[in-house]
């Protein structure tokens, strides 16, 4: 059995460039769908955040707004949160793990990631240590790309020059959040020396380097978990 760490972000707000808080978490989507992919798919999953603190969905990722006025699909990540509530409450500090014991990590997204998972340097270094592994994928979507940032510094970063997506500066600005950000992800992205690419908005869009598999936007996190699933199969068939 393949068995997967999901890294969530601990953070419940979100730093503006004004100094003002804005409430975040986890978005929805992007935990549920994948998290039923490799449940469905057998594979074992393990939930951490940096330092151990319930991991809290962004609230607005359950408003129908935000899922195209679909209030069924707004229901069903609810339902699935709920039942998988315990383990959001009590997941695992990223500390206490050794990246020896799963095969992939995956980080979903958000706007919490920014506040946290881009600056933790546990989060890196376990990040590090699976996209050096020859056996390990690492897999992101959305928001949660910020974590690769904590992964190194500017001499050494260990994505450095690795084909990958993220939500992108147009994105960003559509939702109306960018003019108050701190930094946009896709500038930091290229700027840290990633060879980021960029698909339409809010269209799913999946760029696959090698081990390395990375979603753009919540649209992306069926298509990249499942990226994923077929790594660990193929992984699984050659040993």
């Amino acid at each position: 059995m393949s068995s997967v760490l999901f890294i969530l972000t601990g953070a419940t707000s979100w730093t503006q460039k004004d100094g003002s808080q804005r409430a975040s978490g986890f978005w929805g989507e992007e935990f549920v769908v994948p998290h039923q992919i490799f449940s469905n798919a057998g594979v074992s999953i393990t939930i951490a955040t940096p330092e151990g603190s319930p991991a809290v969905v962004d609230g607005l990722s359950l408003s129908p707004e935000a899922n195209n006025g679909d209030t069924a699909k707004v229901a069903a990540i609810s339902a699935y949160l709920n039942l998988h509530g315990s383990a959001l409450r009590a997941p695992a500090r990223v500390a206490d793990l050794d990246v020896g014991d799963f095969d992939a990590v995956f980080v979903p997204g958000g706007h919490g990631p920014m506040q946290d998972l881009a600056v933790h340097g546990g989060v890196g270094k376990i990040l590090a240590e699976a996209l050096n592994h020859p056996a390990k994928v690492v897999a992101a979507v959305c928001h949660g790309q910020a974590s690769f940032l904590a992964a190194g510094d500017a001499a050494s970063w260990t994505f450095k020059g690795r084909k990958l997506t993220a939500f992108s500066n147009a994105e960003e600005t559509q939702v109306g959040l960018a003019d108050n950000a701190p930094w946009l992800l896709e500038d930091r992205l290229r700027a840290a020396g990633a060879a980021y690419e960029a698909g339409t908005s809010w269209a799913p869009n999946v760029v696959i380097d090698g081990d390395l598999v990375t979603g753009q936007n919540p649209a992306s996190a069926e298509a990249t978990a499942k990226a994923v699933i077929e790594l660990l199969s193929q992984r699984a068939t050659a040993r």
